[in-house]
């Protein structure tokens, strides 16, 4: 089982923004010592609690820090660019770092009214996903009517897959990246398998399945690293605004009752346990989803913490 990081460049409060960056690029440093297969990065506009908006310019930068991990985006918001311009920024790193990249695209709008503003994209536009997919495609292959340089061995492309996805990327041949609610949908992902047409990039479907897995001694203590993350989610549908991570000590004891209960529904999703409990679940959910790969974006407050989890995952995958 090949098991991958994607880290969003959470901010933390009482540090920069800046913190939060060269936090992700020292994750993917210690992601490779570790042995994870990739590590990804994020696309976020103008969301208080994430540092990265340009994935391409920060996985330039982690390039150059490491040697063997893939390195990809999970994912470029197709709406927010022209497809000719990620191909050429994705063919630029496939250059600087040969058979290391990996094209995630996804297909969210801005978080809030005012970056879909500042990004020019409304809800109300056409959805035109699939077929900027097929036109960033031909592009990398070199089969468009211009050709987008460096020109070089395409990166893989993968979706992630809302249920729309699942059917784009079976159209179109290619990988997709699954996560919450749509984990619980086998028959969604027997669509997929069943309806996917071999690609240039793809000959067989291809399923990676995101999950925020804690792992620590004890169960009380893989659960507590869940909770500023689950805190932040809470606030933000409280307040319509996404949050730095708070350190777990600091939360307030008096949070509404809905907050309380969002918070623990969220930290009841989460795959959180001892190497043990986690190594169980995980084979639970490949059992039932037939996953070929598991991608894990957990963020916590603590850095040290969420080191010593990210270590303990690849060593329970690792026996798998």
């Amino acid at each position: 089982m090949k098991l991958s990081l994607l880290d969003r460049s959470r901010t933390r409060a009482g540090f920069d923004d800046a913190t939060g960056v060269t936090g992700t690029v020292e994750r993917a440093v210690w992601a490779e010592q570790a042995g994870y297969q990739r590590f990804w990065v994020a696309e976020h506009h103008a969301v208080p609690g994430i540092a990265s908006g340009a994935p391409a310019v920060l996985l330039a930068a982690i390039g150059g820090r490491t040697d063997r991990i893939r390195l990809g985006s999970g994912g470029v918001m197709l709406p927010n660019h022209q497809p000719l311009v990620v191909a050429e920024q994705f063919s630029m790193l496939s250059a600087l770092y040969p058979g290391r990249i990996d094209l995630g695209v996804g297909r969210s709008l801005g978080f809030t009214p005012p970056v879909r503003r500042a990004l020019r994209r409304e809800r109300d536009e056409p959805d035109t996903f699939e077929a900027d997919i097929d036109e960033l495609r031909h592009y990398l292959l070199g089969t468009a009517d211009v050709t987008a340089r460096p020109a070089i061995a395409a990166p893989p492309i993968f979706v992630l897959a809302t249920g729309h996805g699942l059917n784009v990327a079976a159209r179109l041949g290619l990988p997709v990246v699954v996560g919450g609610p749509a984990l619980r949908d086998a028959d969604r992902l027997a669509t997929y398998r069943r309806e996917f047409r071999a690609s240039e990039f793809n000959p067989v479907p291809h399923v990676m399945v995101s999950v925020d897995a804690y792992v620590a001694d004890s169960e009380e203590q893989a659960r507590r690293l869940a909770v500023p993350e689950a805190w932040a989610i809470a606030r933000s549908r409280q307040t319509g605004e996404f949050p730095p991570l708070e350190d777990i000590a600091e939360l307030p004891s008096d949070a509404p009752p809905r907050v309380r209960e969002a918070v623990e529904k969220s930290v009841a999703s989460a795959v959180a346990g001892t190497p043990e409990q986690v190594g169980r679940s995980l084979e639970r959910l490949v059992d039932h989803t037939a996953a070929d790969e598991v991608i894990s974006s957990t963020s916590t407050f603590d850095r040290a913490r969420l080191r010593a989890s990210d270590e303990l995952l690849a060593q329970v995958v690792s026996r798998l």
